[in-house]
């Protein structure tokens, strides 16, 4: 029952860390598209960088807390992107030049992503390796209580 509680605070955390890349992607978006008039895949294409960089590093951090390598997460990452991307971006203009409003195809995309991306990051990138930074911390805090005590013990010699 433990393990469902934490699986279920993991999905809350990524919803909310999500959140936050999604208003920094929209933020952008919207910038972007709008203000400097760029076309939309262009726009699109760079919300959607900086989103993933904010996601990752964030959810790698205080949701999964994950000590495994970060270039192999981090390319475990871009695979999926190199997959998601294209497809997210060709169909995104085809909606958008048939007529749909950009923000309603960027929301959609959206949506995909974080449920696609959650599923993928939980169980491909960290597979194995969910919350092996806080068993590694503290493996780390217990060796430095014992390096003090022996320190301490050659000091009193």
């Amino acid at each position: 029952m433990a393990e469902v509680k934490k699986e279920w605070l993991r999905a809350v955390k990524f919803t909310l860390i999500s959140i936050s890349a999604g208003i920094i992607q929209i933020g952008l978006f919207t910038l972007l598209y709008e203000l400097l008039s760029l076309n939309y895949w262009v726009s699109y294409l760079i919300s959607l960088l900086a989103s993933v960089l904010w996601n990752f590093t964030i959810n790698r951090k205080y949701t999964f807390r994950s000590a495994n390598n970060i270039k192999l997460a981090m390319l475990l990452v871009l695979i999926f992107y190199a997959v998601f991307t294209p497809i997210s971006t060709i169909l995104g203009a085809l909606a958008e030049k048939s007529g749909i409003n950009g923000f309603i195809v960027e929301a959609v995309t959206m949506i995909a992503n974080f449920v696609l991306e959650f599923l993928y990051t939980r169980f491909v990138v960290y597979r194995g390796s969910c919350d092996s930074a806080v068993k590694a911390s503290a493996a780390d805090q217990r060796t430095d209580i014992i390096d003090d005590s022996i320190a301490q013990n050659a000091s009193n010699k």
